[in-house]
């Protein structure tokens, strides 16, 4: 009697390991199909703004005669082609690092994944920090952009048709002039080629104007910027949310995979 109930409590504590094995594979499988899927979408994702980025940069003409048909508000992507590229190439790396280490079992691909994410998500965070608790290096920063957004105007507006298309597009899109106001055109290459005119969104007109003819009511962009961020708020904080969530998310299930996957090259 003794022995046979031994013999039944080892087949019951037998068939429970079994049954944990089976729950742990069913999980280990599910994690690695929503790897595959959520990377896979990435990575097609990334491949169509890479392919978008490339065709803007190589033949312009015909991508803006489709988008002139399609969707004429989107004319703004000629400007942006180069970034296209840059955005596509990551999304596509990122994309792949997660199938193929999802599909293959790859540890190496799995952790490259892993620190990936981990360095996006703590630049996030640290750029968070540093806005609502560091005011002063805030401002710094919104400093050296401002250097840079009106030298990039006196230096290149009217001159580099890219930069002159995307403050237009800007300009047109936040209706406002320049990036503090008007003046930052002034000495521009497109001042001096227009005869001391200024661009068409900072006048009282239909077209460019003389200075005698500014409307000075217009805000400057950097204005329009924070009167933007102010009203969407909740919108970009939700945003934002969802990203760190989705981050959070890949780097838990990559991390899990990788250690399932190395506790059971141990086992072996």
């Amino acid at each position: 009697m003794d022995f046979s109930c031994v013999k039944d409590g080892e087949k019951w504590s037998f068939d429970v390991q079994i049954t944990e094995d089976k729950e742990k594979m069913s999980c280990f499988k599910f994690l690695k199909m929503m790897m595959f899927c959520f990377n896979c979408i990435v990575f097609l994702g990334g491949g169509a703004i890479l392919g978008v980025g490339i065709w803007v940069k190589v033949d312009a003409g015909s991508f803006l005669d489709i988008l002139a048909e399609l969707a004429p508000q989107l004319k703004q992507l000629v400007n942006v082609g180069y970034l296209c590229i840059a955005i596509g190439a990551f999304l596509v790396l990122i994309g792949f690092l997660g199938c193929y280490g999802a599909v293959k079992e790859n540890k190496c691909m799995l952790m490259i994944f892993f620190i990936i994410i981990l360095l996006i998500f703590i630049a996030q965070i640290a750029g968070a920090v540093v806005v609502l608790a560091f005011s002063g290096l805030a401002d710094i920063f919104i400093g050296y952009i401002q250097i840079w957004a009106v030298k990039s105007i006196k230096d290149e507006y009217g001159k580099s048709s890219d930069m002159t298309a995307l403050w237009d597009v800007v300009m047109k899109e936040f209706k406002c002039c320049g990036f503090k106001n008007f003046d930052d055109f002034t000495n521009s290459p497109f001042y001096n080629d227009t005869l001391k005119k200024y661009p068409q969104q900072c006048c009282n007109s239909q077209s460019h104007c003389f200075g005698a003819d500014i409307n000075h009511s217009v805000p400057g962009c950097y204005r329009s910027l924070l009167d933007f961020l102010k009203t969407n708020t909740k919108v970009l904080g939700i945003v934002a949310l969802g990203i760190c969530a989705l981050e959070i998310g890949a780097m838990a299930a990559s991390m899990i995979m990788y250690c399932q996957i190395k506790k059971d090259e141990k086992s072996v």
